[in-house]
């Protein structure tokens, strides 16, 4: 069987490329990581090699390469079903998919303001009305997920699952930017903090050397 392969951008600063690695990482899924530096003049033509969009992710699992982040996961799911990557209860397993769904399309005004940097720290910056809504929808989420579906660990659904990979981005978000959500969502960004793959990745995205200044200029200290 061919190893998998992710192509992923800077650890520091690619959110999207986070959600794929994470999930991998966590469930032990071996892979080699083809790293692209973002914000490069050959960026685009060197991600082109392996996605027809120029963005990152892609996985390639021999002559396939699957380019979205979320079509990653479900392949993932299904090429390693014992691993259950979804909660195995149905309702669960649908709550989680619409919450992945949510983060997958929404919470614009979030990303926007509070670009992924996980290594530096801006306390109190990029808030605003609609940064806040997604904050509180985020708040709210998660301390559902939690109180209704939570039970057995101290991951949304309980058991570590996409659902959480593709929070991840938002756990280092909130980190970097100060913002203590309440309750069980509070607790939850600390057990997500705390796991392995997130520590690995915030190892590498400290020590990967290569600073970009369209992320570290956007709030100077």
């Amino acid at each position: 069987m061919a190893r998998l392969s992710l192509v992923i951008g800077n650890k520091n600063y690619s959110s999207w490329s986070m959600r794929a690695w994470i999930l991998m990482t966590h469930f032990r899924i071996a892979f080699d990581e083809i790293q692209t530096w973002l914000y490069q003049p050959d960026t685009e033509a060197s991600i082109k090699r392996y996605s027809p969009t120029g963005l990152v992710p892609c996985l390639i699992d021999g002559p396939l390469h699957i380019w979205d982040t979320l079509a990653i996961a479900e392949y993932l799911a299904e090429k390693f079903p014992n691993e259950n990557l979804w909660p195995a209860a149905r309702d669960a397993r649908a709550i989680a998919r619409s919450v992945t769904a949510e983060m997958h399309s929404g919470f614009g005004a979030l990303r926007r303001s509070m670009p992924m940097n996980i290594r530096n720290r801006y306390p109190c910056k990029g808030r605003g009305d609609e940064v806040d809504r997604d904050i509180a929808r985020l708040e709210a989420m998660w301390n559902d997920c939690r109180r209704r579906l939570g039970g057995g660990g101290d991951f949304l659904f309980g058991q570590f699952s996409i659902a959480d990979a593709f929070y991840a981005p938002i756990v280092f978000r909130f980190n970097t930017y100060g913002v203590r959500p309440r309750d069980l969502a509070g607790t939850y960004m600390q057990a997500m903090l705390a796991s392995p793959a997130l520590q690995k990745l915030a190892r590498e995205a400290a020590s990967e050397g290569h600073a970009l200044s369209v992320y570290d200029d956007r709030y100077p200290a």
